[in-house]
């Protein structure tokens, strides 16, 4: 074989061992570096204070990647014991108190070394929003006490305040799309990008006392009062947004047996959305505790009242309309109670009681709405007894309200916020995404802490194209030194060397 050709085929050779030992070497680097190199966590607590229960979520997050997004992790959710922090109104310091055994369960998952620096945050909801208007002095001394309780752990308590219902319904928006990387998602290019198919999604939360409606409209929002604006990593958002007090959960039940109290002003109730055989007593006192509903004049407070359930679907779904005001006071759209609201657009979550609820039966998995009308009125005909069979392990309050809430929850999705047939299949009733609850604590949390900025995070960039001109600097060097060798070598042999090789 002549010499130029065996010279060209051993420079290939070695060429070929060059790039075959850089890859084996970069192999072998990978796990080296990640096992010396240990990736360091952060942690952040937020405790959900709702009108009817609280909840601690422990969250934790690789610390240089806090600027990302879909990187948050939920540790943990701690149900606290008991009711809602607003029902320690006349026992503040049992607030403070009930919140103490989730506090020490945070404290065993968040190093020793690390709980100082971890933020923490009380936010409260409509169940505080009711009491403050109320009486804001109660309301006061059970934030008072709540503080006092979570300041006496070795974390960096920033505060504990009430939510407005928009900015409730504006972390839920932030948390849902944060968790679904459609605000910034780090591309295939090395760099974080607004994804530019990707539109975002609504958000529909139901708690207790409030509900809260959050989308982008495709119309500018009229009222400034439902106008939320915000800017996320580099990109504008003008969203809608509003909550409607009285209108969540517990507190729709409680105006719907006030208004069916108030139709025949006696002690005997007939409830059309309670199982035929089942019955209650509830005072007065008991029946008028909010301000959501105003007791008549005529009522004794210590009076006991008979709840008699009679099963009667029609009568139910008429009865939970009369609850709403479905006329625009003005020339313009609205949603309810003659609240502006532009049309729904997109998909949308909708998650806590919306969920809940629609779980018991079996309505989460994307059925139609003239479906879901159909298993809603088939449920509200059972008796108490075959719902009790049906449903064994179901706690009974839950069961004597699931006709109540479904019923009121399909008035309010289809005659409040206007979703019909078509839209109706844009709904995705959720409790999590990628095993992290949905709810307002983690936008909530990522809003003050300043993870979510308002430009693309430039440091992010850097450093993955650092890690690249690494790589490509030392690919560089390995090549020259074979090239390098590899002309030592031909000048040193002659051409019967290469024979040899």
């Amino acid at each position: 074989m002549p010499p130029r050709l065996l010279r060209a085929v051993g420079w290939s050779l070695a060429a070929l061992l060059g790039v075959l030992g850089v890859a084996v070497f970069l192999l072998i680097l990978t796990p080296v570096k990640d096992a010396a190199l240990p990736m360091r966590n952060k942690y952040g607590l937020v405790f959900d204070a709702g009108s009817t229960h609280t909840s601690l979520y422990t969250y934790r997050w690789p610390a240089d990647k806090e600027n990302g997004t879909g990187i948050v992790s939920q540790v943990d959710v701690c149900t606290v014991s008991g009711p809602g922090i607003s029902s320690y109104a006349d026992d503040p310091a049992g607030a403070g108190a009930s919140l103490r055994p989730c506090l020490d369960k945070a404290m065993q998952m968040v190093p020793a070394e690390q709980q100082r620096d971890t933020p923490t945050y009380l936010g409260a909801t409509a169940g505080m929003r009711l009491l403050r208007e109320q009486n804001s002095s109660k309301a006061e001394r059970v934030f008072a006490e709540v503080a006092k309780a979570i300041g006496e752990y070795p974390v960096d308590f920033r505060g504990a305040r009430i939510l407005t219902g928009r900015e409730e319904g504006s972390f839920g928006w932030i948390t849902v799309n944060y968790l679904l990387e459609t605000l910034v998602k780090f591309s295939f290019a090395e760099r974080w990008e607004h994804p530019e198919d990707t539109e975002v999604l609504g958000a529909l939360d139901l708690g207790g006392a409030s509900t809260q409606i959050t989308f982008q409209p495709g119309v500018p929002v009229e009222d400034t009062n439902t106008s939320v604006f915000f800017r996320l990593y580099g990109t504008n958002y003008s969203l809608y947004s509003h909550s409607y007090l009285c209108y969540g959960q517990t507190q729709a039940l409680k105006m719907l047996l006030a208004a069916l109290h108030q139709e025949n002003v006696t002690a005997q109730i007939s409830h059309p959305c309670y199982p035929r055989g089942y019955q209650e007593n509830v005072t007065v006192a008991e029946l008028y505790d909010s301000p959501c509903v105003r007791a008549p004049s005529t009522a004794s407070p210590a009076q006991v009242l008979t709840v008699t359930g009679t099963g009667d679907p029609a009568r139910c779904s008429t009865a939970v309309q009369k609850l709403f005001n479905f006329s625009c006071g003005a020339p313009r759209p609205c949603g309810f109670n003659g609240v502006y609201q532009p049309p729904v657009r997109g998909q949308f979550f909708a998650f806590s009681g919306f969920y809940r609820a629609f779980l018991l039966l079996n309505l989460t998995g994307g059925q139609s709405l003239a479906s879901v009308n159909a298993t809603i009125r088939q449920f509200c005909t059972r008796t108490w007894d075959k719902v009790q069979k049906l449903f064994p392990t179901t706690s009974r309050t839950y069961l004597r309200d699931a006709c109540a809430v479904n019923s009121y929850i399909l008035t309010l999705l289809v005659q409040g916020y206007k979703f019909d047939q078509k839209t109706w299949l844009n709904i995705h009733f959720v409790r999590q995404v990628a095993d992290v609850d949905v709810g307002w604590t983690l936008g909530y949390m990522l809003n003050l802490t300043n993870m979510i900025p308002s430009e693309p995070p430039p440091g992010v960039i850097v450093l993955q194209r650092n890690s690249w001109i690494a790589v490509t600097v030392l690919l560089a060097i390995m090549l020259i030194l074979t090239f390098c060798l590899l002309t030592v070598m031909c000048l040193q042999r002659n051409s019967s060397g290469y024979e040899h090789i």
